[in-house]
């Protein structure tokens, strides 16, 4: 594992808008120059968090997925956030890893949020995601996965050399601000039950229902303190992720040794 450079861009999304998106989201994105390995975008950053999916469903061989990885590869790292995409007439909410080489893997968000009535109107996924960049096995999710514990369990790799399952997962969002305590609570509590590092990265403003969003994207370390905590206005932040202090706490506090065991059935 190498260090890893992270950069979080929580902006403001404009409702049901690819095109100002594309253009919004590109700019805060290229003005982070060079140097970052990750960039972490909100939840539904083309549209908003929208149940119209008429409206808003892209498909894969669209212009949203075609857009991230040639801006994967203009700025030289990994871009990630997620795009409401059709595909045999199921829309999913779908988490997209753009490599600069080109390449690209998904994620189908696995827990949709009935309370919108997400569940009527978007298919759920039924497999992790667990990805490599620079030595770190990183599980990107989607916004509600945060709310279920089992599903993100982070376990003992039996093949590895002391490795577990991910060393960084990260939940991109559209949380809103009225449930912004769970939003945080849990970031800390994933980080220090599954011994890793957490990135949230959430967006701010106003949604096209009238939801104002407050940000609070944050990194959290593996003991659940907080690198970073962003605010409620446009921000992005870079921060360094140092592997050093996640393997010597893994190691001194082997928490994972009395874990219980079990299957999950999807």
């Amino acid at each position: 594992m190498q260090a890893l450079t992270v950069s979080l861009v929580q902006g403001a999304t404009r409702w049901h808008d690819a095109p100002a998106n594309r253009d919004y989201y590109g700019g805060l994105v290229r003005s982070i120059g060079s140097g970052s390995d990750l960039i972490v975008l909100p939840e539904t950053f083309l549209s908003g968090f929208s149940n119209d999916t008429q409206a808003s469903a892209e498909t894969m061989d669209g212009e949203g997925v075609a857009w991230m990885r040639a801006l994967a590869q203009e700025v030289g790292a990994v871009l990630c956030g997620s795009l409401a995409i059709r595909e045999d007439g199921t829309v999913y909410n779908r988490l997209i890893w753009a490599r600069p080489d080109g390449s690209f893997e998904q994620y189908d968000k696995r827990h949709l949020f009935r309370m919108a009535g997400e569940h009527k109107r978007y298919g759920g996924g039924n497999k992790r995601l667990v990805v490599d960049l620079k030595g770190w096995r990183i599980l990107p999710q989607v916004c509600y996965d945060l709310r279920f514990p089992v599903w993100l369990r982070n376990r003992r790799l039996e093949q590895s050399e002391g490795g577990m399952d991910y060393d960084l997962s990260i939940f991109v969002a559209n949380w809103p601000a009225p449930r912004r305590q769970p939003w945080r609570t849990l970031l800390r509590a994933r980080a220090i039950e599954n011994l890793s590092y957490v990135i949230g990265l959430n967006r701010v403003g106003v949604d096209g229902n009238d939801l104002p969003y407050a940000g609070d994207s944050a990194i959290i370390d593996p003991v659940g303190e907080p690198m970073i905590e962003l605010g409620p206005q446009q921000q992005i932040a870079t921060v360094v992720l140092d592997p050093v202090p996640l393997l010597a706490h893994r190691e001194r506090f082997p928490a994972w040794m009395d874990a219980d065991a079990f299957h999950l059935d999807i």
